[in-house]
């Protein structure tokens, strides 16, 4: 079984301002954004929208993956 992260967020600099993604493995070679904001003053706020985000993204896949194993 692979051990690499299903998901993930990146953090990139346009423009002077920042932009955060939530991001999933959809296989080797692809990945897929899920969720996006942008418009962030400093990159500290990107990262920590992003991480919030995450928990609350993989809160929600967990819920569903143990609902559908009943």
């Amino acid at each position: 079984m692979a051990t690499g992260k299903k998901f993930d967020y990146r953090v990139t600099e346009v423009d002077g301002a920042w932009r955060a993604e939530l991001t999933r493995r959809a296989t080797a070679r692809k990945t897929l954004v899920s969720k996006s904001q942008d418009g962030f003053a400093t990159q500290a706020e990107a990262t920590s929208w992003a991480e919030a985000e995450l928990k609350t993204l993989l809160a929600n896949v967990r819920a569903r993956q143990e609902a559908k194993n009943r």
